[in-house]
Protein backbone atom coordinates (compact mmCIF):
# COMPACT_ATOMS: atom_id res chain seq x y z
CA UNK A 1 0.00 0.00 0.00
CA UNK A 2 0.97 3.58 -0.58
CA UNK A 3 0.51 6.41 1.43
CA UNK A 4 1.30 10.10 0.12
CA UNK A 5 1.11 13.49 1.73
CA UNK A 6 0.88 16.38 0.10
CA UNK A 7 0.14 20.22 1.62
CA UNK A 8 -1.55 22.67 -0.34
CA UNK A 9 -1.02 26.36 0.94
CA UNK A 10 -4.18 29.38 0.14
CA UNK A 11 -4.62 33.00 1.24
CA UNK A 12 -7.95 34.59 2.17
CA UNK A 13 -7.43 38.21 1.35
CA UNK A 14 -10.93 39.31 2.31
CA UNK A 15 -12.51 40.14 5.70
CA UNK A 16 -15.38 37.94 4.82
CA UNK A 17 -15.68 34.03 4.49
CA UNK A 18 -13.56 32.88 1.99
CA UNK A 19 -13.81 29.26 -0.13
CA UNK A 20 -10.90 28.28 -2.33
CA UNK A 21 -11.41 25.65 -4.90
CA UNK A 22 -8.76 22.79 -4.12
CA UNK A 23 -10.12 20.25 -6.41
CA UNK A 24 -7.07 20.93 -9.11
CA UNK A 25 -4.03 20.25 -6.35
CA UNK A 26 -6.05 17.25 -5.27
CA UNK A 27 -5.94 15.69 -9.04
CA UNK A 28 -2.76 16.97 -9.23
CA UNK A 29 -2.08 14.63 -6.01
CA UNK A 30 -3.94 12.02 -6.93
CA UNK A 31 -2.06 11.68 -10.64
CA UNK A 32 1.54 12.35 -8.95
CA UNK A 33 1.19 9.28 -6.33
CA UNK A 34 0.28 6.74 -9.06
CA UNK A 35 -2.58 5.23 -6.74
CA UNK A 36 -4.78 3.98 -9.04
CA UNK A 37 -7.27 2.67 -6.16
CA UNK A 38 -7.64 4.08 -3.06
CA UNK A 39 -9.10 7.38 -1.16
CA UNK A 40 -7.58 10.46 -0.72
CA UNK A 41 -8.45 12.51 2.29
CA UNK A 42 -9.06 16.14 1.87
CA UNK A 43 -8.15 18.01 5.37
CA UNK A 44 -7.96 21.32 7.32
CA UNK A 45 -5.94 21.39 10.94
CA UNK A 46 -7.38 25.01 11.35
CA UNK A 47 -10.55 24.67 13.78
CA UNK A 48 -12.17 27.83 11.99
CA UNK A 49 -12.43 26.14 8.51
CA UNK A 50 -13.89 23.33 6.60
CA UNK A 51 -13.86 21.24 3.79
CA UNK A 52 -17.01 20.32 1.55
CA UNK A 53 -17.47 19.24 -2.04
CA UNK A 54 -20.27 21.01 -3.74
CA UNK A 55 -21.56 21.57 -7.17
CA UNK A 56 -19.90 24.29 -9.36
CA UNK A 57 -21.87 27.32 -9.58
CA UNK A 58 -20.47 29.31 -12.64
CA UNK A 59 -22.08 32.71 -11.56
CA UNK A 60 -20.48 34.68 -8.94
CA UNK A 61 -20.83 37.62 -6.80
CA UNK A 62 -18.45 40.91 -7.59
CA UNK A 63 -16.07 39.67 -4.90
CA UNK A 64 -15.59 36.05 -6.61
CA UNK A 65 -18.02 34.21 -4.30
CA UNK A 66 -19.69 31.44 -6.15
CA UNK A 67 -23.75 32.24 -6.20
CA UNK A 68 -23.94 27.99 -4.77
CA UNK A 69 -21.59 28.97 -2.27
CA UNK A 70 -22.75 32.47 -1.00
CA UNK A 71 -26.38 30.54 -0.69
CA UNK A 72 -24.60 28.11 1.87
CA UNK A 73 -23.45 31.24 3.48
CA UNK A 74 -26.88 33.37 3.90
CA UNK A 75 -28.39 29.46 5.29
CA UNK A 76 -25.65 29.10 8.22
CA UNK A 77 -25.85 33.12 9.01
CA UNK A 78 -29.25 32.39 10.34
CA UNK A 79 -27.97 29.61 12.18
CA UNK A 80 -24.85 30.73 13.52
CA UNK A 81 -24.76 34.49 12.83
CA UNK A 82 -21.55 36.47 12.65
CA UNK A 83 -19.72 37.54 15.83
CA UNK A 84 -19.82 40.83 15.47
CA UNK A 85 -18.38 42.26 19.48
CA UNK A 86 -17.98 40.34 22.08
CA UNK A 87 -20.25 39.04 24.35
CA UNK A 88 -22.46 37.90 21.93
CA UNK A 89 -21.30 34.42 22.44
CA UNK A 90 -19.82 33.01 25.46
CA UNK A 91 -16.48 32.21 23.70
CA UNK A 92 -14.52 34.21 23.61
CA UNK A 93 -14.22 34.87 27.60
CA UNK A 94 -11.24 37.10 29.53
CA UNK A 95 -8.80 34.47 29.96
CA UNK A 96 -8.98 33.93 26.22
CA UNK A 97 -8.68 37.10 25.28
CA UNK A 98 -5.73 37.23 28.21
CA UNK A 99 -3.87 34.43 26.50
CA UNK A 100 -4.51 35.74 23.18
CA UNK A 101 -3.39 39.25 23.49
CA UNK A 102 -0.21 38.88 26.52
CA UNK A 103 0.68 35.21 24.90
CA UNK A 104 0.44 35.09 20.96
CA UNK A 105 0.45 39.10 20.24
CA UNK A 106 -3.00 38.94 18.90
CA UNK A 107 -5.04 41.63 18.80
CA UNK A 108 -7.91 41.01 20.66
CA UNK A 109 -10.56 41.84 17.74
CA UNK A 110 -9.04 38.43 16.32
CA UNK A 111 -10.36 36.14 19.12
CA UNK A 112 -14.09 37.41 17.52
CA UNK A 113 -14.33 34.63 15.73
CA UNK A 114 -16.93 32.36 17.64
CA UNK A 115 -18.92 32.03 14.75
CA UNK A 116 -16.19 29.99 12.48
CA UNK A 117 -15.24 27.59 15.22
CA UNK A 118 -19.14 26.71 15.45
CA UNK A 119 -19.71 26.59 11.52
CA UNK A 120 -16.54 24.59 11.17
CA UNK A 121 -17.83 21.92 13.46
CA UNK A 122 -21.17 21.88 11.91
CA UNK A 123 -19.49 21.53 8.29
CA UNK A 124 -16.81 19.16 9.09
CA UNK A 125 -12.97 19.81 8.88
CA UNK A 126 -12.26 16.73 5.54
CA UNK A 127 -13.94 14.68 3.11
CA UNK A 128 -12.54 11.18 2.06
CA UNK A 129 -12.95 11.18 -2.23
CA UNK A 130 -12.47 7.11 -3.57
CA UNK A 131 -9.96 7.07 -6.13
CA UNK A 132 -11.08 4.13 -8.87
CA UNK A 133 -8.69 3.59 -11.81
CA UNK A 134 -6.88 6.68 -10.95
CA UNK A 135 -9.86 9.07 -11.02
CA UNK A 136 -11.33 10.35 -7.93
CA UNK A 137 -15.19 9.66 -7.91
CA UNK A 138 -16.36 13.44 -7.63
CA UNK A 139 -19.29 12.53 -9.86
CA UNK A 140 -20.20 15.29 -12.91
CA UNK A 141 -20.05 18.38 -11.21
CA UNK A 142 -18.28 18.08 -8.14
CA UNK A 143 -15.65 20.11 -6.67
CA UNK A 144 -13.65 20.26 -3.63
CA UNK A 145 -13.59 23.37 -1.28
CA UNK A 146 -11.11 24.10 1.41
CA UNK A 147 -13.79 26.89 3.53
CA UNK A 148 -12.39 29.57 5.92
CA UNK A 149 -15.02 30.69 7.72
CA UNK A 150 -12.80 33.65 9.68
CA UNK A 151 -12.95 36.65 8.48
CA UNK A 152 -11.51 38.60 11.60
CA UNK A 153 -8.21 38.98 9.29
CA UNK A 154 -6.30 38.16 6.44
CA UNK A 155 -5.05 34.72 7.02
CA UNK A 156 -2.63 31.91 4.96
CA UNK A 157 -3.54 28.31 5.17
CA UNK A 158 -2.75 24.63 4.80
CA UNK A 159 -4.78 22.00 2.87
CA UNK A 160 -3.33 18.44 4.10
CA UNK A 161 -4.12 15.64 1.33
CA UNK A 162 -3.29 12.17 2.29
CA UNK A 163 -3.90 9.32 -0.06
CA UNK A 164 -3.75 5.63 0.37
CA UNK A 165 -4.06 2.75 -1.78
CA UNK A 166 -2.69 0.91 -4.61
Amino acid sequence: MTVYHQIVEVHSPLHKPMFHDVTASAEQAVSGSGIQMGTITVYSPHTTCSVIIQEESHDRLYDGTEHLLQDMLDRLELIVPTCRHEGQYLHPGKLHIQHAVEDLGEEAVWSLNTDAHVRSALIGRSETIPIVDGRMELGEFGRIYFVDFDGTRARDRKVHLQLMGE
